[in-house]
């Protein structure tokens, strides 16, 4: 049986939006969304081995967790882990090193959910980890939305005392321009080997595919605005599409 590893990471504190991820998203724990669509993955796949760990150093994280998900196990961050520059990728690694550990086994694949992504249905957990499952030429697969600008087309940059287009090109249509996809953060799906012996922390290090999700469901939570806002177009997705209102709905009160 296949063995796949779950992380949400989570540290203390945030410059950018303070202490985002204890917030109560729709009157429920902002970190239950992403636990939600966990299970509902994991109750989908029992021929896989899911395991599921917290990396924080947010004793506030682990308990609100922990009260109703016992079974996730906690991982301790480093402190040299903590820091706003730090690679992601270095969380992920060491959340494998650990639970690899704790376990006595090797998983097969690492799978990040973000906690600041609410709006990520059990389908889009799925769609990542298949694709990553069927494409084993692939080191990592991660969720995008179709972008709204494209740089070989409508997009600009300054140069001097005038702008130009990002990208030279002919195009005179979007739809004549390659596929451009905006990176989402909400869902990584790593292979074992790329994530272990990664040395540099960077990504693109590996060769990568992708999976898409719903574009309006997706926002970076940077703000207190950020964060209303995606509270207003979850209402909306809720009323208007079971998929959404299916991970709220199943998770623990």
């Amino acid at each position: 049986m296949k063995r796949l590893l779950i992380t949400i990471c989570g540290r203390a504190g945030s410059k950018g939006f303070r202490n985002k991820n204890l917030k109560t998203f729709c009157e429920r724990p902002l970190v239950y969304y992403t636990l939600s669509a966990a299970m509902l993955f994991k109750a989908e796949r029992p021929d896989i081995a899911v395991d599921i760990c917290l990396n924080t150093d947010s004793a506030l994280l682990v308990e609100l967790v922990k009260g109703k998900y016992p079974e996730v196990t906690y991982i301790q961050r480093e402190a040299a882990l903590s820091g706003d520059a730090v690679p992601k990728m270095a969380v992920f690694q060491q959340s494998l090193r650990e639970m690899e550990r704790k376990t006595g086994k090797q998983y097969n694949y690492v799978m990040d959910l973000d906690i600041t992504s609410p709006l990520r249905t059990a389908k889009d957990v799925q769609n990542a980890f298949e694709e990553k499952e069927k494409r084993q030429d692939l080191d990592l697969v991660f969720s995008v939305t179709e972008s709204r600008r494209n740089p070989y087309f409508n997009m600009v940059k300054k140069v001097g005392d005038h702008v130009e287009k990002v990208i030279s090109s002919p195009f005179t249509a979007r739809q004549q321009a390659p596929e451009i996809y905006d990176l989402n953060a909400s869902i990584y799906v790593f292979e074992r080997k790329f994530l272990a012996e990664n040395k540099t922390g960077i990504l693109w290090d590996g060769k990568i595919g992708v999976t898409k999700m719903m574009d309006t469901g997706i926002l970076d939570i940077d703000s207190e605005e950020d964060f209303r806002l995606m509270e207003v177009i979850a209402k909306y997705l809720y009323e208007q599409y079971p998929d959404f209102a299916a991970v709220r709905n199943s998770m623990r009160k």
